[in-house]
């Protein structure tokens, strides 16, 4: 099975997966490829850096990979913001879609303490285009949810 987990940065996805995922599941999380990619010492990424830019390159291959092999494991795919080409693509590999989202003034409170003041922006888009500007706690599943 593939699981898509959306949610805005700091939500708690990375959490929710590391609850579900079993030993031998494939777990894709473009911060963790971005950490492997960068050097020791680096300190925080962000958006433009050339490792993001590789990581994502790796996650793309990860991703088309893994999938092929969702009938022997399960396949946890963490994407913060999916594009409508990517939710296309999710959709026709029958996804399971889930949001994990605790809800705006928690977000922007984790964002505020744990990540780089670039990620507010992050977040506003995500709450914006994906909250359609609300911000009720969910965390839900559904395959429909785009």
């Amino acid at each position: 099975m593939l699981y898509v987990i959306t949610g805005p940065p700091a939500s708690g996805k990375s959490s929710w997966v590391a609850t579900r995922a079993q030993g031998r599941d494939i777990v894709i999380d473009l911060d963790r490829i971005t950490t492997a990619l960068t050097a020791p010492g680096a300190g925080g990424w962000n958006q433009d850096t050339i490792a993001v830019k590789v990581a994502q390159r790796a996650r793309f291959a990860a991703i088309d990979e893994a999938v092929k092999h969702r009938d022997e494991v399960d396949v946890y795919l963490i994407h913060t913001m999916p594009a409508a080409k990517a939710r296309a693509k999710y959709r026709r590999l029958g996804a399971e879609i889930v949001t994990v989202d605790p809800g705006e003034a928690v977000v922007r409170e984790r964002v505020a303490a744990m990540r780089s003041p670039a990620m507010d922006g992050v977040v506003t888009r995500w709450y914006r285009d994906y909250r359609k500007g609300g911000s009720r706690p969910v965390t839900a599943q559904s395959s429909r949810s785009w």
